[in-house]
């Protein structure tokens, strides 16, 4: 179990890095899941993983950096920004060789954390981050002067703050993706599922990433090839070698939603209906509403794969769940 996790941890990773470049939010949140579940159980993070764990959690607090609402690190009232920041840490010291990319990730993930604080008119709170943010070491004391003239003045539009904005933090993240995805990319998984693709014949260039020219069809249809093999192998590799899997597990679960994501898949080619990605709207019926209160219930709030797999929902999916379950709250 440890090293197929291992294995769907370096995929989930890939798939994260992939869905936040390209600006898939439904596809990210998805993978966002399936490393959240992984990484739950890890009491110590393996070595060669180190980095691949960090920059997981990095990205999923950099998609949500200007919810201040939320909370990443349990007891402790620090937005994701902070929290963003503090895996970024983590992931510097992984590196071999600092380059300027880093320096500049450093600085705008601190200038942000003060700019979303005043971007929602929380100045004392801008003013308190302030102080936590910065060292006394002299690199840090112009910027350091610079912000707190900033939060004095109480205006979050101020050039500085304009010229180091969320985007260009966002491109800084995407450029080091691309550096990372160049470091690693001996995915097992993409290896294996590769291969298998190369020995049917099934168009092996659709899971390397490389420009295909193709339409809006075939492209679906590579998509439902690539979730297939790799769906065969995850499992094949891991559930026919005698792997006896709790229910209670967070990876039988990730298997059972992977299943489910085939099933889906499959009636994509069937009824040439998007179920997956781009998917036309269903309107909720109010016995499935039923159902997933039921499976509330039962199983709690965020197990979302557990209520699908024993509630009767039609061509739906966990994060479909979860997504209802938040519009029910309102």
């Amino acid at each position: 179990e440890a090293v197929a996790a291992g294995w769907m941890l370096e995929f989930a990773c890939s798939c994260l890095c992939r869905h936040f470049g390209e600006g898939g939010e439904a596809e990210f949140r998805r993978w966002r899941d399936v490393a959240r579940a992984l990484t739950n159980d890890f009491s110590e993070i393996p070595t060669h993983q180190k980095k691949t764990v960090y920059l997981c959690q990095l990205l999923i607090r950099i998609a949500k950096g200007k919810s201040l609402e939320l909370q990443f690190e349990n007891g402790q009232r620090i937005s994701p920004l902070e929290s963003a920041l503090s895996f970024w840490t983590l992931l510097e010291r992984e590196e071999i060789k600092l380059e300027k990319l880093h320096e500049d990730i450093r600085r705008l993930i601190q200038i942000q954390i003060v700019a979303v604080h005043m971007e929602n008119t929380y100045f004392k709170e801008a003013a308190e981050v302030l102080e936590r943010l910065f060292t006394d070491c002299e690199s840090d004391k112009s910027l350091r002067r610079k912000l707190a003239t900033i939060i004095k003045n109480k205006d979050p539009y101020v050039p500085l703050l304009q010229s180091f904005n969320y985007s260009l933090l966002i491109s800084k993240i995407k450029a080091y993706i691309e550096l990372f995805m160049k470091e690693n990319e001996t995915n097992f998984l993409i290896q294996e599922a590769t291969k298998y693709v190369e020995s049917k014949g099934l168009g092996a260039t659709a899971l390397q990433n490389k420009s295909v020219n193709i339409n809006k069809n075939d492209k679906s249809n590579l998509d439902t090839k690539q979730r297939l093999v790799l769906s065969i192998i995850l499992l094949r590799d891991v559930l026919m070698q005698n792997c006896c899997l709790n229910v209670d597990s967070s990876l039988y679960w990730i298997y059972i939603n992977c299943l489910l994501g085939l099933n889906n898949l499959e009636n994509v080619g069937k009824q040439h209906v998007a179920l997956v990605c781009g998917r036309r709207r269903q309107r909720w019926t109010y016995k499935e509403d039923l159902e997933l209160k039921s499976g509330v219930q039962k199983f709690g709030v965020g197990n979302w794969a557990k209520i699908l797999v024993h509630g009767n929902f039609q061509n739906r999916t966990s994060v479909m769940l979860k997504d209802r379950w938040r519009t029910l709250n309102r």
